[in-house]
């Protein structure tokens, strides 16, 4: 069957991007993304493998993008400044884009992850920000999962209304960015 008049790979994986926003990463499914463009589900067969490559596809679509966002920010900054710029865009794409964003944390075979420019681009600006606060091996890697595990957390729960407290979500997340960069400047020696 030759494909679709109009549909590459590229269309097919953003819109199933977009409508990983709407519903939800997890509800996306070739079916769905073929009744959207009102086609069977064979004439996406042409340009996805599977549900699986579908979102890995959605997966390296959302970490270019968020990639290019986070890159964008940090440019020209170092310190609290960048640490700020990263954070915010973090938390911005993951508030905007529940569904791309819910693609960048699955875990990708290693061939695919390895091959993903957003990913690795993503990972440099992650270690990069952090490098600045002089930090090395094995403190960066314990830096990087500090920062990736707030991060996520705080969206996620933003992002749910798991905050019900009155004080301004905002007001809360300029703190902790001071709290994290006061923490990165001062990190602790690793006990022998």
């Amino acid at each position: 069957m030759a494909p679709r008049a109009g549909l590459t790979a590229e269309r097919v994986t953003r819109a199933a991007a977009d409508l990983a926003d709407e519903v939800g990463f997890d509800k996306v499914t070739v079916s769905a993304l073929a009744r959207n463009f009102g086609v069977k589900d064979a004439s996406l067969y042409s340009h996805v493998r599977n549900l699986q490559d579908l979102r890995i596809r959605v997966a390296v679509l959302a970490a270019g993008e968020i990639a290019d966002l986070i890159g964008a920010a940090v440019a020209g900054r170092s310190g609290r400044d960048a640490l700020a710029a990263f954070a915010d865009s973090y938390r911005d794409f993951a508030l905007r884009h529940p569904g791309r964003y819910a693609a960048t944390q699955i875990q990708l075979p290693p061939e695919r992850g390895a091959a993903s420019a957003g990913h690795l681009r993503f990972i440099d600006l992650t270690y990069g920000v952090l490098r600045a606060y002089g930090l090395a091996e094995p403190d960066l890697t314990d830096a990087v999962r500090l920062l990736r595990s707030t991060f996520h957390g705080y969206s996620g729960l933003e992002a749910t209304g798991g905050f019900g407290h009155p004080r301004d979500v905002g007001a809360s997340w300029e703190r902790i960015i001071d709290v994290l960069h006061v923490a990165l400047e001062n990190w602790p020696p690793v006990r022998g």
